[in-house]
């Protein structure tokens, strides 16, 4: 067997809750700088440390990847899935362990990472590239690839701050993939992106990594995505690998694990980027009978000024694959404005709930000022089946695809 091309050797990394120290990034050192340097000014040490906790996003993780694999990284939320891979591309120092990687590497990890809002798009490719590693001759021998793949030519001259979160999203992958790396690490935002885009992407990196011979690293809730393009996968839980084997195999333990999550009203607490917490998502009743009504129920606290431009509760099969999106925007698109300390509470019901019987699973996509976002398996919603009112004995759901459809019929019989 070859060498390994990323090799996790006892990797773990530590948050401390509460801390006013131990920032990842330089903007986050450098604003802790400021601060300390604003508390000694007024003579104080600022607030005590008594109320830290240590939370290990990782946990002794050792792993090692051969060149040319897909691998996916699966998990439920909070499990280390996006921490890996920011270890892994040196956004973040581990706190513990070694990682050894051989190779050119581009990520996509957050929608717009390496973007400057005020410029355009072709000036952000170039931009972008250069922070990949790509030459300007790279560049511009790439462009027009970029630019078709992107499906963004019309806006190229158009400050980026104006752009959608799909077209955004358009950019940054078109950006990462056509570096042409040895390594594309991808993260969960290609959920931004509607179907049709999502499906270019995972060709894109199917052919990246059968054709090409790279190395993809794939963080996804969409099972059959993960299943169709990963060989292999790494299936996280609590910060540790409970598992790395054969699709099939890892995909079975992760939707037992799923079966776990507790339902009905959870309290989050739950980041939303820098300015907004998830403090409840409820939905009720919890179990459904398919047909019945269910109510939801959310709730966001912002601790800043910030707009919350998109907001959507989010409803997935088992496997990943969107059900049903809720628009939870103001008239005609407007986004909510909320000011620092408030409150802001969505509650809605949907109508005779079409979902054939089966476990789903909720969750929210959210677009503050400047940061996106998924968020899945926040909730497992049940849905019963319904008694047969026509006296006809039902398929199994697994027959039936996902919805219940009112479709009524009549049957004519006579001569041929």
């Amino acid at each position: 067997m070859s060498r390994p091309i990323i090799s996790f050797k006892n990797v773990s990394k530590r948050y401390l809750l509460g801390a006013t120290a131990g920032h990842d990034t330089l903007r986050d050192q450098l604003a802790g700088v400021g601060g300390w340097l604003k508390r000694r000014a007024r003579g104080s040490s600022g607030p005590k440390s008594s109320t830290m906790t240590e939370l290990w996003a990782l946990q002794d993780v050792s792993l090692d990847i051969q060149p040319g694999e897909v691998v996916g990284i699966i998990g439920r939320n909070g499990a280390g899935k996006s921490t890996m891979l920011k270890v892994l591309s040196q956004i973040t120092e581990p706190t513990q362990g070694e990682i050894h990687v051989r190779g050119r590497m581009a990520s996509l990890l957050e929608v717009g990472t390496g973007f400057h809002q005020e410029l355009t798009g072709r000036e952000n490719i170039f931009l972008n590239g250069a922070i990949l590693g790509m030459s300007r001759s790279e560049i511009q021998r790439k462009f027009d690839e970029i630019v078709a793949f992107a499906e963004v030519d019309k806006f190229l001259d158009t400050p980026v701050k104006r752009y959608s979160s799909g077209m955004y999203v358009r950019l940054a992958f078109a950006v990462a993939a056509h570096l042409e790396p040895e390594i594309l690490l991808v993260d969960e935002v290609l959920a931004v992106g509607d179907a049709t885009f999502q499906n270019k992407c995972l060709g894109k990196m199917e052919d990246v990594a059968q054709r090409s011979g790279r190395t993809v690293l794939f963080v996804s809730h969409n099972m059959s995505a993960v299943q169709t393009l990963c060989g292999r996968i790494v299936h996280l839980s609590q910060g540790r690998v409970r598992g790395v084997g054969p699709a099939d195999e890892q995909i079975r333990a992760y939707l037992a694990d799923m079966q776990q999550v507790h339902s009905g009203c959870e309290l989050m607490n739950q980041k939303l980027g820098p300015d907004l917490e998830l403090r409840r998502l409820q939905l009720s009743p919890n179990p459904v009978v398919t047909g019945q009504d269910l109510e939801y129920t959310l709730e966001i606290v912002a601790s800043r000024a910030t707009t919350l431009v998109e907001f959507q509760l989010l409803l997935h099969s088992v496997y990943g694959a969107r059900v049903a999106m809720i628009d939870l925007r103001g008239p005609g698109g407007a986004g909510h404005l909320l000011q620092a300390g408030q409150v802001i509470r969505f509650r809605g019901r949907i109508r005779h709930l079409p979902l054939v019987e089966g476990d789903y699973r909720a969750g929210v996509f959210y677009h503050s000022t400047g940061h996106y976002g998924d968020l899945l398996d926040l909730v497992t919603l049940t849905v019963d089946g319904a008694p047969a009112v026509d006296g006809r004995v039902p398929y199994k759901p697994v027959h039936r695809g996902v919805l219940n459809l009112d479709a009524p019929f009549e049957v004519e019989t006579g001569p041929a």
